[in-house]
């Protein structure tokens, strides 16, 4: 098996290294005194809120842990359309709290989170089933991708509000191209226009390959497949399309038909 795969129980501990490491840069960057009130890459988000929403996502996954163990019906699920703006209003609320406060708590959640998904064994890491506040009932494993996703991505945010070049780091790149593609899946506009269409996905890394997409009626569906057939193929390296997926950039290569590279491109809502 895979250990890069952590949608399985071999890649658990590569993700758990691979968030460990994220989140280090994050608190790293977080720490100083003049960075908390620095601009980000998150439109009217100050390095604080940043903090604040990883504060206030990872307590979140502790309630849905503590449901699911419970065996308790969770809430309907939320929905990723409203979620920048309730995200947005839960970071605010957290603005009163001092920095170091704060941190201490973020590190405090962070390291809650990482004993919670240590302590899966192998029927859990994929067997139990976790209600997520914005997506609803995910396996286990989602959640520690969820993690790379903030600490990682979030990492990202700060250094790009610094004006300084930079890049996003390759080993949590690889890990999280997977999980794009459920991001995909998850973030189509209600008004697309889903007459059928397909493209073909080309990625590098550990988790790359290509990748048929097909788009019609019923959403958005995918499998690695020959390309050589279709109108369209975009080529990415893991690093950009994940930040093309959670749209902090366009990026990619279009080779073939521009009409549907932009259909396809243009599909999505970003989070």
């Amino acid at each position: 098996m895979n250990a890069w795969n952590a949608m399985t129980y071999e890649g658990k501990d590569t993700i758990l290294r691979v968030v460990r490491e994220e989140a280090e840069r994050f608190f790293a960057l977080a720490e100083p005194e003049d960075a908390w009130l620095a601009p980000t890459a998150c439109a009217e988000w100050a390095v604080r809120d940043v903090v604040a929403h990883l504060v206030d996502t990872t307590e979140g996954y502790f309630e849905a842990f503590e449901l699911a163990r419970a065996g308790g019906a969770a809430a309907d699920a939320y929905g990723l359309p409203g979620m920048a703006e309730r995200v947005n209003d839960q970071a605010a609320s957290f603005r009163n709290i001092p920095q170091k406060e704060l941190l201490d708590r973020a590190r405090q959640d962070f390291e809650k989170m990482q004993g919670i998904l240590g302590d899966l064994g192998p029927d859990e890491w994929g067997g139990l089933m976790v209600s997520h506040y914005y997506m609803g009932t995910l396996p286990a494993w989602f959640y520690a991708a969820g993690q790379l996703m903030d600490y990682g991505v979030h990492s990202w945010d700060i250094r790009q509000g610094t004006g300084r070049a930079h890049g996003l780091s390759g080993d949590a790149a690889d890990l999280l191209v997977p999980f794009m593609f459920i991001l995909w899946q998850s973030t189509i506009k209600s008004d697309a226009d889903l007459t059928p269409f397909s493209v073909g996905i080309r990625v590098g890394g550990r988790n790359g390959g290509d990748f048929r997409v097909e788009v019609n009626e019923n959403g958005m569906t995918y499998g690695e497949g020959d390309l050589s057939d279709l109108p369209c193929v975009l080529e990415f390296d893991a690093g950009s399309m994940v930040l093309t997926t959670f749209g902090r950039s366009n990026a990619g290569t279009v080779r073939g038909d521009q009409t549907i590279a932009d259909r396809y491109l243009n599909l999505f809502f970003r989070i």
